[in-house]
């Protein structure tokens, strides 16, 4: 299949940005490239247009990625023949940042559309205008956030386009500092997160996205910002992230009202504590959107048959499962590694988490292949899946999270008592007690391992690396995965612009960081 580069993908999604993204007839409309007037006539066509908005989410949230994301780190591995897995990535061959790109440029061209079209319809009230323009711009604000996760410094536009001169313009942008994106995307929040219900996203209609992600959102952005630009603003970003995720604390109060097995096990959907969540359906025989995360996070399964051949069970590593059922298909699974597993989160430690993220055991009856390390936990499992359709919700924001960003940015602020506070509050809810401080570095360290424990297998571990300037080192230090450190180059902390997108821009892209290594 020929590769969508920037400039076609731009020309296709400037025509599919006139569908209600419902099923339908495709219908040309060559009159312009596109046509807000005839998209946006009421409430109920402009969230159809938001609703596409959400769409490219589902096709970057995969196993690939929580590959990317959590074995390319210092606490997973995978010895799965995914070429992600060991970091065999190149601007020739830039693996998932090829799909990361494509599906993330899509979600911007798509919101884009959409808020240029809300912004000007006349058939909707001044509420829900904010409340669609917030919902849209926090959409286009997390596409930004993965790009810059993923890229480093992307092509950024606000622009609709809507003439094949915009369209020509977009398709030659050079990468921007991911600095200045951000602080775009978080002014951009910042205006329109205050004139919408401050209410917790499971308590939306649909879990639609709303002002808690983008407080989410300006914090996490501004806590990148705040590593990566000028010395002299790093204050200035924290306190930004603050003011923030201050508003997250008023909305979802006190951690401890959430049980974190309930609120953080991904089979649980939409619950309380979260912050944005991947939404996925599966119905026997009906409605289908799934992905295949369980498919690397599941024991190893095996079919038992009867003496016609006709499967009447399965085991998952010797043991029987039954909230497995017996109709699913495992892959090579990722794996929590040494330093996670028989470090940061023991099996014999007090921590309940670990119950959740690790499984060395089955209602008493020990997995057979888990003499170093164990499975992932039931955190990830998918009660009755068949095949590889992996019908949970993935968390990707948890209120969790918030708490231990609001630690980080009062420590680097220089206040350790707020610090330490926060922190407490995620580790009393685990029940591992309150930390006791011995020095600034161990408390520093204690704050990042927190957020390991916490947020495994949650698609964070990697920007976290990567935001603290520290993923080359922990990497070499820490990985289980031979082969991966053996490739790993400290260019490789961000995935390569595709080359075929460098070549259609004219060269106005590059891959500088790759080249120095000789890619």
């Amino acid at each position: 299949m020929e590769e969508i580069t920037m400039k076609k993908l731009i020309s296709i999604l400037a025509f599919a940005a006139v569908l209600s993204f419902q099923a339908c007839s495709l219908k040309e409309d060559t009159s312009s490239l596109s046509t807000p007037d005839n998209s946006f006539r009421n409430n109920a066509e402009c969230q159809a247009v938001v609703n596409g908005c959400y769409i490219p989410i589902k096709s970057i949230y995969t196993f690939t990625y929580m590959i990317v994301t959590e074995c390319q780190t210092d606490i997973s591995r995978i010895y799965s023949g995914t070429l992600d897995s060991r970091l065999d990535i190149s601007p020739a061959l830039p693996r998932f940042g090829a799909t990361v790109w494509t599906q993330a440029y899509q979600g911007v061209q798509r919101c884009n559309f959409a808020i240029q079209g809300i912004q000007g319809s006349e058939g909707i009230s001044e509420s829900q205008r904010n409340q669609l323009l917030c919902e849209a711009k926090t959409l286009r604000a997390f596409y930004y956030y993965t790009l810059t996760c993923m890229f480093g410094n992307v092509p950024f536009y606000f622009d609709d386009v809507k003439d094949h001169e915009t369209m020509d313009r977009i398709a030659i942008l050079p990468r921007m500092s991911a600095v200045d994106t951000r602080k775009a995307c978080i002014e951009d929040l910042q205006e329109i997160a205050p004139k919408v219900s401050q209410t917790r996203t499971s308590d939306n209609p649909g879990a639609r996205l709303g002002a808690a992600t983008a407080w989410m959102l300006i914090g996490k952005m501004a806590m990148w910002n705040a590593t990566k630009d000028a010395p002299s603003r790093k204050e200035y970003w924290y306190n930004t992230a603050v003011a923030a995720l201050e508003h997250l604390e008023t909305i979802y109060g006190d951690l401890s009202a959430y049980d974190y097995g309930e609120n953080a096990t991904f089979r649980n959907k939409n619950t309380p504590e979260s912050i944005m969540e991947v939404q996925h359906v599966y119905v026997q025989g009906g409605l289908t959107y799934t992905s295949n995360v369980a498919a690397i996070c599941t024991p190893t399964c095996k079919k038992v048959t009867n003496d016609e051949g006709v499967v009447i069970g399965a085991t998952f590593d010797g043991v029987e499962i039954p909230e497995l059922g017996y109709e699913c298909t495992t892959w090579t699974a990722m794996r929590p590694n040494t330093y996670f597993s028989q470090g940061l989160q023991t099996k014999l430690g007090r921590d309940i988490r670990k119950n959740y993220n690790m499984a060395w055991e089955y209602n008493g009856q020990a997995f057979s292949d888990v003499n170093t390390t164990p499975w992932p936990g039931p955190k990830f499992w998918c009660p009755n899946m068949v095949t590889t359709q992996d019908g949970n919700n993935y968390k990707v924001f948890r209120y969790a999270d918030a708490l231990l960003m609001l630690s980080e940015c009062w420590f680097y602020l220089g206040d350790n008592d707020k610090s330490i506070a926060y922190l407490n509050k995620v580790r009393n809810r685990a029940q591992t007690g309150d930390y006791v401080y011995r020095t600034q570095a161990r408390l520093e360290d204690e704050i990042r391992c927190e957020r390991a424990r916490e947020l495994y297998g949650e698609f964070q571990r990697k920007f976290d690396l990567v935001r603290w300037g520290i993923w080359y080192d922990a990497v070499q230090e820490n990985s289980d995965h031979t082969a991966m450190k053996e490739a790993a180059l400290p260019c490789h902390e961000y995935y390569p612009i595709p080359d075929k997108e460098v070549t259609y821009s004219k060269n106005h892209l590059d891959n500088n960081e790759y080249k120095k290594y000789g890619l």
